[in-house]
């Protein structure tokens, strides 16, 4: 039996609003157990009738009957009452699962589709038509907040995506209901203004600042007051959602600046920070479609080919993740071969892509009439893949092999082309010493 719980609560006909609000309550703790107490104090608003066990029970018998031919279990344990797991599912715990999960991803789009997805569960205030305001906040507090903080993490993402509008829509609500939270009128405020509404984020500060006064009787927080100041002198920061430093935006991709001289090292520069233990956040490729755009940024792939991958990477999740997978292990193995003097298992792997990558090549003629190897079609979603080991094989016989430099920084370890061997840190200069630093190494690497 499934129940829905992120809404109007309708379990089984016949029950009276108060059995249905201690089904939610037992629902909500599935496979533990609640005190009578607290479901007396629930129930009754702390002030239960001397009668109030003698009445649970009553309450309880019902439930037992009305859900009994739905396999749904309610057990007597521990001086409480708890509903057994198996056999029905809880939308509420479903939410949290699925909110958790999409908060930990580390594909932007692909967190955004996660939270999208969650969100869309509810229905409604949670309980609606059973729980008073008091008793859904006693009951779901945790989940109301989780609601917000999902609310509020979708919108960052849409804000740092470009897609104004869509966070503006998925703001209102939230916002409205949650009038004095702060973080959710900057993040409005924030879309208002970059969808050139300037009038409306001023009002609506004018307005959050007046409810924070009467209500709670305080100003509104540093942050939001600073937001206000920027939007009210058009600060030209608040135009644009805030970018990694030496990026470049690729079909609605974040990718690092080519900076190497060869195509090998770009992919290996994919990762920032090889010489520091491994962090998600040093991760450019985060997604298939990141690396497939980032096959034809470097020129390793046309630009239809491209789109026509990015696209079958859509609806072939499973099998794009494990060509990232392998992109990401074959990377791993070719920076190996170019900063190890002596790695004969990385090579072999590389060696193995490379002649994979030989099977699905073309010679053919590039625009201007000059030839070209190239990996046909037929490798499928591999494409990208081949054409990383081919630009990995060609650098691995030739001689400007040996001109490799790795960035000594900690926390750096890009790799270029250096034939004077003169040079001390990579381009991105974000790991030099500071007063060789370029203007901009104070902004993070890979946000």
């Amino acid at each position: 039996m499934d129940f829905h719980l992120l809404g109007t609560f309708e379990p089984a006909a016949g029950l009276r609003r108060q059995e249905r609000l201690l089904l939610a309550a037992l629902l909500l703790d599935a496979g533990h157990a609640v005190p009578v107490d607290r479901l007396a104090r629930l129930l009754w608003h702390d002030d239960p009738p001397r009668s109030a066990r003698g009445t649970l029970h009553t309450y309880v018998g019902r439930l037992r009957r009305a859900l009994g031919p739905h396999d749904v279990v309610i057990t007597t344990r521990g001086g409480g009452y708890l509903v057994e797991p198996g056999g029905h599912t809880v939308d509420a715990h479903q939410f949290a699962e699925r909110a958790r999960a999409a908060a930990a991803e580390l594909d932007q789009g692909e967190r955004v589709r996660l939270l999208e997805a969650a969100l869309a569960m509810w229905r409604g205030p949670l309980l609606a038509g059973v729980a008073d305001d008091e008793a859904r906040h006693r009951l779901g507090a945790e989940l109301i907040e989780l609601r917000l903080a999902t609310c509020e993490l979708l919108a960052e993402l849409r804000l740092r995506m470009g897609h104004h509008d869509r966070a503006i829509a998925g703001l209102r609500g939230p916002a409205a209901e949650h009038p004095t939270r702060e973080r959710l009128v900057a993040l409005l405020m924030t879309a208002l203004y970059r969808a050139h509404r300037q009038a409306e984020a001023i009002e609506l500060y004018r307005v959050t600042r007046e409810l924070l006064a009467t209500s709670l009787g305080v100003e509104p927080g540093a942050e939001l007051r600073a937001l206000h100041g920027r939007i009210l002198r058009n600060d030209p920061g608040l135009e644009r959602p805030p970018m990694p430093a030496y990026a470049v935006r690729v079909h609605d991709q974040w990718l690092p600046w080519r900076s190497s001289g060869h195509p090998a090292l770009e992919f290996c520069n994919t990762y920032a920070g090889w010489n520091a233990p491994r962090s998600p956040r040093g991760e450019w490729l985060r997604a298939y479609a990141t690396f497939a755009v980032w096959s034809g940024y470097v020129d390793l792939v046309d630009q239809t080919t491209v789109h026509r991958l990015v696209e079958r990477g859509r609806a072939e999740t499973a099998a794009a993740g494990e060509v990232l997978a392998e992109a990401r292990n074959l990377r791993t193995h070719l920076y190996a071969c170019l900063t190890t003097p002596d790695a004969p298992v990385s090579f072999g792997i590389v060696a193995g892509y490379a002649e994979a990558a030989a099977r699905h090549s073309r010679f053919g003629r590039d625009d201007v009439g000059l030839g070209r190897w190239s990996v046909a079609g037929s490798a499928g979603l591999r494409l990208p893949l081949y054409a990383a080991a081919r630009a990995a094989a060609d650098l691995l016989a030739d001689p400007r092999r040996f001109t490799v430099r790795r960035c000594p920084a900690a926390d750096c370890g890009w790799l270029y082309l250096d034939p004077s061997g003169m040079r001390q840190w990579c381009t991105m200069g974000l790991c030099a010493p500071s007063e060789s630093r370029h203007p901009g190494a104070a902004r993070v690497l890979c946000a």
